[in-house]
């Protein structure tokens, strides 16, 4: 199913608690970066600047996950060894059962505001 609006998003995480994260952090993203878009693409919630990406997520069973792109990934890596968090190349798994790093999604997003200000493309290069 394919899903175009926040609501239709939200509605599709079965777990209240989960769901009402989700748009807690949402809301928390536009307050404090109002200069980002809110966009549904893939049926997921992402953020743009000036139509690039700058983060999104995604929801599973067990975790919320953050992708901040390959880039800002690896710009976090040492961060996300000393502190046990399971990533991949293109994204975080950050547990429902456990806080979420709130701090470390707020640098992400101004790392990548930063890194992509004036980027003429929606993703970076895969080399980047």
């Amino acid at each position: 199913m394919t899903l175009y609006t926040l609501e239709e998003f939200l509605n599709s995480i079965d777990n209240t608690e989960h769901r009402e994260y989700v748009l807690e952090l949402i809301k928390h993203i536009k307050e404090k970066y109002p200069t980002l878009d809110l966009e549904i693409k893939w049926s997921q919630p992402m953020f743009t600047q000036n139509n690039t990406y700058i983060i999104g997520f995604s929801t599973a069973k067990k975790h919320l996950a953050v992708a901040p792109e390959g880039k800002g990934i690896r710009q976090f890596q040492d961060y996300l060894d000393e502190h046990e968090m399971d990533y991949t190349k293109q994204l975080i798994r950050m547990p429902w059962n456990q806080p979420f790093d709130i701090s470390l999604i707020d640098e992400m997003i101004e790392f990548n505001m930063e890194d992509k200000k004036g980027y003429p493309h929606f993703w970076r290069k895969v080399s980047s």
